[in-house]
């Protein structure tokens, strides 16, 4: 399998075995967590699921969830009520105590506060995602208020990383998130402790948030070139 057929095979998968009729599903962004959307949208075509309730973590899967015709609504929403029964998504690192780092696509506020809002949690990677240490090869992104873009690379660098600001593609100048924030990209030279780092990252002044997903020990559902499967409880 190339990286794309592994991608949808692990989006369609975790679909199969964890999602039935009526669930509050939260809906990832990224290439990986777009097959859950659109599988979810194909089943429900089918009619073999019904009342989906999504709510969808940035624009992609919430345009994808119009074109399948997936009901959306926020955690603020009455039929929500803060609180998710799943939420899906995808990973741009994955460690072997099941911690992530995400927010490649920028979208990591949102995937946070849905994930942290749900009784159960599935990642969904291809296999070129598993990693031993966090942090040494992807960076890990922040979203910061604009004013502290300087502040926090220096606090940053004080903590072990070194930190850029993520410049936007066919658009010059920086990304710009869905919520006006800034996104800095910190790398770590040496293993860090990524538990420990969540809490310090956010302890910056103007740091909205961190590529950090410690909090929860999701289920890792991993593609391999193999054409298998691999669910990591």
């Amino acid at each position: 399998m190339d990286q794309q057929e592994m991608k949808a095979m692990t989006g369609k998968g975790a679909v199969d075995r964890l999602v039935t009729s009526g669930m509050k599903l939260g809906l990832g962004t990224g290439s990986t967590a777009i097959h859950v959307v659109r599988h979810i949208g194909m089943l429900m075509k089918e009619g073999k699921l019904k009342n989906i309730l999504a709510v969808p973590t940035s624009f992609q899967p919430l345009i994808a969830c119009e074109e399948w015709g997936i009901p959306i609504y926020t955690l603020n929403s009455k039929e929500i009520g803060g609180q998710l029964d799943l939420t899906i998504d995808g990973a741009d690192e994955v460690e072997g105590a099941h911690y992530c780092v995400k927010g490649g696509g920028g979208a990591l506020l949102l995937e946070k506060i849905v994930a942290y809002a749900s009784r159960s949690y599935a990642i969904v990677v291809d296999e070129t995602k598993i990693v031993k240490n966090l942090g040494l090869c992807f960076p890990v992104p922040l979203e910061v208020i604009p004013e502290a873009r300087i502040s926090v690379i220096r606090e940053a660098e004080r903590l072990g990383a070194e930190g850029t600001l993520r410049e936007a593609v066919r658009k010059a100048g920086p990304v710009i998130t869905e919520h006006g924030n800034l996104l800095l990209d910190i790398r770590f030279k040496h293993p860090i402790d990524p538990v420990a780092l969540e809490r310090d990252l956010n302890q910056i002044p103007g740091v909205v948030e961190n590529g950090f997903f410690t909090r929860l020990r999701p289920t890792v559902f991993i593609g391999h070139t193999d054409g298998t499967l691999e669910i990591r409880e």
